[in-house]
Order: C-alpha cells, then structure tokens, then sequence
C-alpha cells in the first residue's frame, strides 16, 4: 500500500474546503467549524465524531478533546487519512477528499470503531461498547470494539456491516454494504474470519467462522462463506465455491481520480 501522508489529507481537505466555501457563501460557517478552523485531521475528526454523538443523545458530555487526545496517542489519524485518500481516489462516487471526510459513513462509522478499539485496548470495555453501539445506532454498522481493522478501507455504503469480536480485516480490504463477518455457534474463542490484505466482500456477502479469505480474493454478492478461500480466486454461492481467479482489477474500486 502506498504510503499517505496525514498531512497531506488534510491540506487537500482544507484547500477543498475553501474552495467550496467561497463558491457557496452560506455553508462558509459549516465549513469553518468543521475544517478551516482546524489544523490538523485529528483535531477535526474528534469534533466531528464528538458532535455526531451529541446530536444522538443531549445528554452525553463533550468527548471532543478526550477524542483527540486518544486520536494523539493512537495511529487512527493515520489511518482515518488512508481511509479517506482510498475513497475518494478510488470511488467514482466521491467527488473529493472533503466530502468523504464530511459525510461518508464508512469513513466516519470505521474511525468510530477506532476510538472504540482504542478504548477496549486501554481496559475500558464499558465505554468501548457503548461507543460501538452509539456508532450501531447513528450509522447502522456494528463492529466490536476488540475487531481488528485496517487502514486504507473501501467501505461503500456501510450499511448492515456487522463484524465479530475475533474477526481481522486487513488493510486495502474492499467492503460493501451487508456484510457480516460472523460466527457459527459451533466454535468458542477465536470465532470469526480473517480477511486477508486487498480482498474484496460484494454486498451482503455472509462470512462465518474463524476461516481466512485470502489476500486479493473476491467474495461474491450474497454469497455464504464457510470455508477458507485461497488468495487471488473469486467465491461465489450457497455455500460459497471458488470458480475462478481475480481479474487483474475492478473498475468499481481502481478508476483513478478525476480531482
């Protein structure tokens, strides 16, 4: 994966951000709050999350400098700015690295998982589960805080994911709305899949089990996965069967940016 500078994101958010704001006046004071006055990714994701949770229930307190300071300490503001240069470089659909940032809910529902992740490593489960099922409620995807999450993800859509406490999603992995990484009730401990480097999970693609989905392979739309697949080969079916091997690349997730 190559490397993305935080820095970077961010600048290219903010000159987006100013662009917008001085062509539509009236969203000049959005814009403001949520970008301009901030230097850094970190800083502005911890008011945006902070204020998502604070719309959801008034009686919460604000979390925003208690966010960043976890954002500070951890490496999610690395990897909230590889989330973002992935879809909005990738995805036909995302105009710009500002509005990924702004108002796609696999970028903010997986930078949520992060803090909760962050929160469930330091021993506070509590509020780690609390903050997974605020983000559930707000965003309507639900990922145990233990889960083990990647960076520069391409999650569209978002809705309907559900991913176990044992599941591992790697970095570059592809996601669509629907899917569950899961269990199968027939095994304790280390329960759920593992999901291999660059593999793609088509829409509610169902994955069950401590298997692997190996790197770069493909699970098809609606498939239910019970057993390992190799890296490189494409799954499809009930249950799912492998049928062939990648294509070199999809043009749903590769197009390159027109920005």
């Amino acid at each position: 994966m190559e490397s993305i500078n935080e820095t970077v994101v961010w600048q290219t958010i903010r000159q987006e951000a100013h662009h917008e704001a001085t062509a539509r006046t009236t969203m000049r004071p959005y814009y403001e709050r949520r970008v301009l006055s901030h230097d850094t990714l970190g800083h502005a994701l911890a008011l945006l999350l902070a204020d998502e949770l604070a719309c959801m229930d008034k009686a919460l307190p604000n979390f925003s400098a208690e966010f960043e300071n976890v954002i500070l300490e951890t490496s999610i503001g690395d990897s909230a700015a590889a989330d973002i240069h992935k879809i909005s470089s990738a995805n036909p659909a995302c105009p710009n690295a500002l509005s990924a940032f702004l108002s796609f809910r696999g970028i903010q529902g997986i930078q949520f998982h992060r803090l909760a992740h962050a929160y469930w490593n330091a021993g506070e489960k509590t509020f780690a589960v609390l903050l997974q099922n605020w983000c559930a409620k707000q965003y309507n995807l639900d990922i145990h805080p233990a889960a083990r999450i990647g960076k520069g993800l391409f999650v569209d859509h978002a809705m309907g994911i559900v991913i176990g406490e044992t599941a591992v999603v790697e970095d570059e992995v592809s996601m669509w709305h629907g899917v569950t990484l899961g269990s199968t009730f027939a095994e304790a401990g280390d329960r759920h899949p593992k999901v291999r480097r660059g593999a793609t999970l088509a829409a509610h693609a169902t994955i069950l089990g401590n298997i692997e989905i190996g790197e770069n392979a493909v699970i098809a739309a609606g498939s239910v996965v019970r057993q390992s697949i190799p890296a490189n080969m494409v799954a499809a079916g009930i249950p799912a069967k492998v049928i062939k091997s990648v294509a070199t690349s999809y043009a749903a997730i590769t197009a390159p940016s027109n920005n």
